[in-house]
């Protein structure tokens, strides 16, 4: 599945079903092909995901402490990282809050 969420306020976001999930998951969402996030929930999106962004950030900076310290090879991130993912889509939401407008996506 492809998701694309949309927002008079900016710019299409387009992820992969399996990232999409995930960043639905960390707003309180259930993925779905259809939804919404109001207005009124996008306040507390944005904070879940940037706590989400911000958890994972501190995991991987302490994994890498906990490498050095050891006198190894500091990890490299396998993937794409949360922050980098979930970026464009915390924009539309924080412009979409601006705006007072609703983000959705399979419509």
């Amino acid at each position: 599945m492809l998701y694309k969420f949309k927002s008079k306020a900016g710019a299409d976001v387009i992820m992969l079903g399996p990232q999409g999930d995930q960043v639905l998951r960390l707003i309180g969402k259930t993925p779905a092909p259809q939804g919404i996030v109001a207005v009124a929930e996008q306040a507390a999106a944005i904070a879940a995901l940037a706590q989400a962004v911000d958890a994972d950030e501190a995991q991987f900076a302490a994994a890498v402490a906990e490498a050095v310290a050891a006198g190894e090879p500091p990890p490299r991130r396998a993937e794409v990282s949360l922050k980098q993912r979930a970026w464009p889509f915390l924009e539309l939401l924080r412009y979409s809050l601006k705006a007072d407008n609703d983000v959705v996506w399979g419509v």
